[in-house]
């Protein structure tokens, strides 16, 4: 790693919390921590089954995944 606050160095997990970011937490009123929590999990899960990706062929993690295996 090159050093403190480079984005660089994790690229993937910024882009990662970015689209998080901009489409499940902004913009949301959370009454409580635990319904936070849910609407993350929801959408780690939707990141990773659902939501299409452009540098995958636009297909999921997971299907990218059973092509590739």
């Amino acid at each position: 790693m090159s050093g403190k606050g480079n984005c660089y160095d994790n690229a993937h997990m910024e882009s990662f919390f970015h689209s998080l970011k901009t489409e499940a937490v902004y913009f949301e009123d959370f009454e409580t921590v635990k319904r936070g929590m849910r609407k993350v999990n929801a959408y780690i899960k939707y990141y990773n089954e659902q939501r299409r990706h452009s540098s995958l062929g636009y297909l999921s993690p997971v299907q990218f995944e059973k092509r590739v295996n």
